[in-house]
C-alpha cells in the first residue's frame, strides 16, 4: 500500500500508477447478496444450473457489483494522510469490456490521472482497470472520483 503523507504528495504522483490489489475470489453467495440488494435476480447471475447452458457458459457477477468493489479495491492501494475525509465524489466513464465469472479471482490497478483543487478540497480521478485472472480483456474500466478534504477545512 502506498502511503501519501499529504495533499501535497498525492498532488505529485499524479500520472502515477498505484499498483495492483490482491486477488479477490468472486463467490455465487456474494453475487445472490448483491442480487437480493438491488433486486436484480436475472438468471445469468442467480440461476448457476440455467446459467451454465447460457451464452457465458455459467453464472456471472452483476456489473454493478463489479462496480462496487471499487472502493475496497481503493483502500488497498493507497491511503491519503492529514485529511479530514475522502469521499466517493463519482464516476466519469465507466465501461464492462468482459463479463467476471463467477468463481473467478479479480484484482484493480489504478492509475493517478488527474488531481485538481476545488473549493470543496482536492479532486482525483483515478482510472481503475479491474482485471479477471487468465482473461484478455477486463472486466471493468472506471474513471472514479475521490474528494479529499482537508484537515484544517
Amino acid at each position: 500500500m502506498r502511503i501519501f503523507a499529504d495533499l501535497g504528495e498525492l498532488k505529485a504522483a499524479k500520472g502515477e500508477h498505484l499498483g495492483h490489489t490482491d486477488w479477490r475470489t468472486v463467490t455465487q453467495e456474494q453475487v445472490n447478496l448483491f442480487a437480493d440488494a438491488t433486486d436484480d435476480h436475472q438468471w445469468i447471475h442467480v440461476d448457476p444450473e440455467r446459467a451454465k447452458a447460457g451464452p457465458f457458459g455459467g453464472p456471472i457477477a452483476h456489473g454493478y457489483l463489479t462496480l462496487a468493489l471499487l472502493p475496497s479495491f481503493l483502500s488497498q492501494l493507497f491511503n491519503v494522510q492529514g485529511i479530514k475525509m475522502g469521499v466517493n465524489y463519482g464516476l466519469n466513464k465507466v465501461r464492462f469490456p468482459s463479463p467476471v465469472p463467477v468463481g473467478s479471482r479479480i484484482r484493480a490497478g489504478a492509475e493517478l490521472i488527474d488531481v485538481k483543487g476545488t473549493p470543496a478540497g482536492t479532486l482525483s480521478t483515478l482510472r481503475l482497470t479491474i482485471e479477471v485472472e487468465g482473461a484478455r480483456r477486463p472486466a471493468c474500466i472506471a474513471d472514479f472520483l475521490a474528494l479529499y478534504v482537508p484537515a484544517d477545512a
